[in-house]
């Protein structure tokens, strides 16, 4: 009779073998297959990849001007399975002119993996970066001693110039986010933050390159490996010609010292931005080396937030520029005509409502309206638009027409350009007026946009598009500040023409408007150049003092630039806005002011506007 409870035993005693021997065979394939650790390790010991960083690309403007280029750097470099248990810390410290708590805390911060997700014992990992050339010498003398540490060249950025601080942006140590969103860079790397540094960091940054050493039992390097067959040589970043005209930028930036404000300028022909001046601003070349943190810092919490770019970042009411776009889309909707007149008796009344307007001539037809920067003309002609339901049937119809000339021509979407955090500014439509009024409104509801104010919000880059779309009579060019990048053609992006909805002939009407406004309107300030300006003022209405604005264009045929300028609280649009636009105008097409400008310019220079609080 067999023996069941023998028979079960066996195959319970099989079963325990088989699997204690698959678990050892899963850990055996896993150390030696699936695990890199021991791999490592025993690279560490024979080999040292020693990272070599590409030279960064420089940066020229329009002329060939260098605005950023290169400087050597050192960073020191640690690998933390080497200098465990064999450093003498305290002289390592003395060399580096550092304490033992400055040590220790940096030692910990880098086998965090929360803030170093990329951190190895067996892989080098930035200690200590951009030594100063003294520091450079002191410890090169003594690194022997030192195991685990090295020396690592690399280079930093300079800025030339003072200026273009929000154009050019900036070069900062990786965070965390940035080494998890591309695998290229490692902790201790280096990436642009703002400005082109930002948006062209790829063609910038160029290709690491590594070089493979070999070590001896005891770590010490014994030359190169394979004969440096196995190397990998750095490739350089790819340079960048700017369309910022250094000079231009530069007067721009003194013209607006001790306001708020922006200045754009852009090329109507390519669509190239000549200079973008945002104020206040800072110097670029405080950005730069191991006081870069704690001067970041300090212009974040500055309450004039020179950080940011008011030229794309800055959403304002377009006032009075912004009649020529109403121009532009009642002629070519076909509500006013060449001849078509409205009466203005120091405004526009109807029904109870009034809109203010300053004393000139009465009735009066497009051309003399944009002259005199007339509210009642465009008031009755926006009335007379969203009113017209024989055309638009209804005027949630009428206003989506209206929105749709206004996206055409540049405004309540992001431009497009070649630098990050633009912003898109607002145009409202029909929905926006039925959610805000229950769908009872009218022309008269919403008459306020017709003058750029209201609901309506624009950048100064949406306006300095606007007198470059005007320039090209019709057209438009995706603003840009980067010319020409090294081996490449320039993104298609930039060299299409965006037509908008309003036809020729109402552009060429609103170009004699705007030539009137130099010779006798409001632009009158411009009236002695040279060359023939186009121009049209704004002074938009604001909770404190108006902001004075002013957008054009010159010379009227074949024109070379067109131009915004925002002084916030600055006035009237003739105030500032033309004054300076005009100096910049003649600063570029002529290369230089006359002595009377430049006296000009130092008057401006000077002037300052007082903006109370700093709580902006």
């Amino acid at each position: 009779m067999k023996d069941y409870q023998l028979e079960n035993r066996k195959y319970v005693i099989g079963g325990v073998a088989i699997v204690i021997v698959t678990i050892y065979i899963i850990r055996l394939f896993t150390l030696q297959i699936m695990s890199d650790d021991y791999k490592k390790n025993a690279d560490s010991n024979a080999f040292l990849k020693k990272i070599e960083f590409p030279s960064r690309g420089i940066i020229t403007d329009r002329n060939g001007k260098l605005l950023v280029y290169n400087q050597p750097a050192y960073d020191i470099m640690v690998v933390m399975k080497e200098a465990k248990g064999k450093l003498d810390t305290l002289a390592f410290c003395n060399t580096l002119g550092i304490t033992k708590e400055e040590f220790d805390q940096r030692m910990t911060t880098i086998k965090d993996r929360s803030k170093n997700p990329g951190y190895s014992p067996y892989t080098q990992q930035l200690f200590l970066s951009q030594l100063s050339e003294k520091q450079f010498s002191i410890l090169n003398e003594k690194i022997f001693r030192f195991p685990g540490f090295y020396v690592q060249r690399r280079s930093i950025r300079q800025y030339e110039y003072p200026y273009a601080a929000h154009v050019l942006g900036d070069v900062a140590e990786v965070s965390p986010a940035d080494i998890e969103e591309d695998e290229y860079y490692q902790p201790g790397d280096y990436i642009g933050k703002l400005g082109v540094e930002r948006s062209y960091e790829k063609q910038l940054r160029g290709e690491k390159g590594v070089q493979i050493l070999l070590r001896d039992a005891h770590g010490r390097i014994q030359g190169s490996y394979q004969n440096h067959s196995l190397d990998r040589r750095p490739v350089a970043g790819k340079n960048l010609t700017l369309s910022i005209d250094i000079k231009l930028q530069a007067l721009g930036e003194r013209l607006l010292e001790g306001k708020i404000g922006s200045i754009v300028a852009i090329e109507p022909a390519t669509g190239e931005v000549l200079c973008m001046v945002s104020s206040p601003t800072y110097d670029p070349r405080i950005m730069v080396g191991r006081e870069r943190s704690k001067n970041h810092r300090m212009l974040s919490r500055d309450a004039w937030k020179p950080l940011l770019n008011r030229s794309i970042m800055g959403r304002y009411p377009p006032g009075s520029t912004f009649k020529t776009t109403q121009g532009l889309t009642f002629m070519s909707e076909g509500i006013i005509g060449p001849s078509t007149v409205y009466g203005c008796s120091h405004g526009f009344y109807f029904r109870g409502l009034h809109v203010g307007c300053h004393g000139h001539a009465s009735p009066l037809s497009l051309v003399p309206a944009l002259s005199t920067s007339c509210n009642a003309f465009f008031c009755w002609g926006l009335y007379h638009m969203i009113g017209n339901r024989q055309k638009y049937g209804s005027v949630q119809n009428a206003m989506n027409t209206w929105r749709d000339y206004m996206v055409s021509m540049g405004f309540g979407y992001k431009l497009g350009i070649d630098l990050p955090g633009e912003k898109r500014g607002l145009i409202p439509n029909a929905e926006f007026y039925d959610k805000a009024y229950h769908s009872s409104w009218n022309g008269l509801t919403v008459i306020s946009i017709s003058i750029g104010q209201g609901e309506v919000d624009a950048t100064p880059l949406q306006i300095a598009n606007l007198g470059a779309t005007i320039a090209n009579r019709g057209y438009y060019y995706v603003p840009h500040v980067v010319r020409k990048v090294q081996g490449e053609p320039l993104d298609t992006t930039f060299s299409r023409r965006h037509y908008t909805k309003a036809n020729h002939r109402a552009y060429e009407y609103v170009v004699q408007g705007m030539r009137s406004s130099v010779l006798g309107g409001t632009c009158r300030g411009l009236a002695h150049y040279e060359f023939e300006a186009c121009g049209k003022t704004g002074t938009a209405q604001n909770r404190g003092h108006d902001h004075s604005v002013f957008m054009g264009f010159a010379p009227k045929d074949n024109p070379k630039i067109a131009i915004a300028v925002y002084v916030e609280n600055g006035g009237w649009g003739a105030d500032y806005g033309v004054p300076i636009g005009g100096l910049m105008m003649e600063q570029y097409i002529n290369g230089k002011l006359s002595d009377a400008s430049m006296e000009k310019a130092e008057e401006f220079q000077k002037r300052r506007i007082s903006y109370g609080s700093a709580n902006r």
